[in-house]
C-alpha cells in the first residue's frame, strides 16, 4: 500500500505550533514576527516527515500563484530553433531556484490571441515573460501600462517596459562583408517582419547598405520563418535572380544552415561564388562546412537575468536597470571568404 503523504497537522504536531505558524514558516510569509527557534523547529519538523507544501496551500498564504508564464510564436519554434531552447533551459533553472514553475503559451497571431488576458486575468501567472514581441502588440502594451510584471527577450519600444536584449552586431556584419568587397549582400530574416527583431535586423541591414552608399534592392530580401527549411526556399528564391548575390546575410543560424544547403545544391560555393553570415553562433555553427562566420550571442545569460528580473518585479523588489543589454561579437570562421584574403 502506499504511504500517505505528511500533512501539515503532523508537522504541526511534531513542531508544537499550529498550523497557522505551519504555513506561514513554509511559506515563507513576510511581515511575520517568528522567533528563529520556532522557525527552526517547524523547518526541522517538515524536514523529518518530508512534508512539502502544495501548491494551493502556497496561493493561499503568499497570494501568488508561484508561476511564470512564458509566450512564444508557435511551438514549432521549440522543434526548429537552436537559439530557444538554451535560453529556455536557464529560464527554467533560475525559476526553479526560486520556488517557481513555468508554463509555456504558444499563439500564432498576437494580435488575435487572448494568451495574455486569460493568463493574467484568470490569475493563473504572478508574472510573464515573452519571447520575440510583437511591434504591434496592443495587448502586451496594455498589461505594460498595468503594471503586470512583464520581461522582454527583444522590445517593443514601450518606455515602461521591462528587457534583456542583444547589443546589435548588424553593423560588424556589414562592414566585415562589404569590407571583403562585396556589393550585392542579400538578407533572408529569421522571422515575419512583424517580429520587432527581425524587423530591426531588416533594417540596420538596409540602413548600412545606405551609409555605404550600396543599393538597397528589395529583390534581394527574403523572409523566412524560423526554420532550415525556409532558409533554403528563400535561398532558392534568391539564386533566381538575374544578378545574383555575391554574400548572404542570414537573420540567424538555422535560416543560414538552410540557404547554405540550397546555395550548394545549386553547384556554387561557399565563400568562392556566395559568402554567408549567420547570427546566433549555435554550437552547430561551427561544424558546417564551411564553417559558419556568425554573431555570437548569449542565450543562457539572457534566459538567466530575465527570469531573475522577473522575479524581482512579481516580489517588488528594486529593478536597478529596466533594460538590460547583452554583448554580442562577431564570429570570423570560413563561409565568409575572410581567409581567401590573406592568402
Amino acid at each position: 500500500m502506499k504511504a500517505k503523504r505528511p500533512t501539515s497537522h503532523q508537522v504541526a504536531a511534531l513542531a508544537g505550533v499550529s498550523r497557522t505558524t505551519v504555513s506561514f514558516v513554509l511559506n515563507n510569509v513576510s511581515g511575520i514576527n517568528l522567533p528563529d527557534s520556532t522557525r527552526k523547529r517547524v523547518l526541522d519538523a517538515a524536514s523529518e516527515l518530508g512534508y512539502v507544501p502544495d501548491a494551493a496551500a502556497r496561493t493561499l498564504a503568499s497570494g501568488r500563484t508561484q508561476t511564470i508564464g512564458l509566450v512564444l510564436h508557435g511551438a514549432f519554434q521549440l522543434e526548429i530553433d537552436a537559439y530557444i531552447p538554451r535560453l529556455l533551459s536557464s529560464l527554467f533553472t533560475v525559476s526553479k531556484k526560486h520556488g517557481f514553475q513555468v508554463i509555456v503559451e504558444t499563439v500564432k497571431d498576437f494580435n488575435k490571441t487572448r494568451a495574455y488576458r486569460d493568463l493574467v486575468r484568470g490569475k493563473q501567472i504572478d508574472g510573464l515573460v515573452v519571447i520575440y514581441p510583437n511591434s504591434e502588440d496592443e495587448e502586451l502594451s496594455e498589461l505594460i501600462d498595468a503594471g503586470f510584471p512583464a520581461v522582454l527577450l527583444g522590445t517593443v519600444r514601450h518606455p515602461e517596459e521591462h528587457s534583456v536584449v542583444q547589443r546589435s552586431s548588424i553593423k560588424p556584419v556589414m562592414d566585415h562583408l562589404i569590407g571583403l568587397g562585396h556589393e550585392r549582400i542579400a538578407h533572408i530574416t529569421f522571422a515575419a517582419e512583424d517580429v520587432a527583431v527581425a524587423k530591426r535586423r531588416l533594417t540596420s541591414y538596409q540602413r548600412y547598405l545606405q551609409e555605404a552608399k550600396l543599393e538597397v534592392n528589395d529583390t534581394l530580401v527574403r523572409f523566412g520563418n524560423y526554420s532550415a527549411e525556409s532558409g533554403y526556399r528563400a535561398m532558392q528564391s534568391l539564386l533566381k535572380n538575374a544578378h545574383k548575390p555575391t554574400a548572404l546575410f542570414a537573420g540567424n543560424d538555422t535560416i543560414a544552415l538552410g540557404a547554405m544547403a540550397a546555395i550548394q545544391e545549386a553547384g556554387l560555393r561557399i565563400p568562392e561564388d556566395i559568402a554567408v553570415v549567420g547570427y546566433d553562433d549555435i554550437p552547430n555553427a561551427r561544424f558546417t562546412s564551411p564553417p559558419l562566420t556568425t554573431v555570437s550571442t548569449p542565450p543562457l545569460e539572457q534566459g538567466r537575468l530575465a527570469g531573475e528580473m522577473l522575479i524581482d518585479l512579481i516580489k517588488a523588489r528594486p529593478i536597478a536597470q529596466r533594460q538590460i543589454r547583452l554583448d554580442t561579437q562577431l564570429v570570423v570562421r570560413r563561409s565568409c571568404g575572410a581567409y581567401l584574403k590573406t592568402n
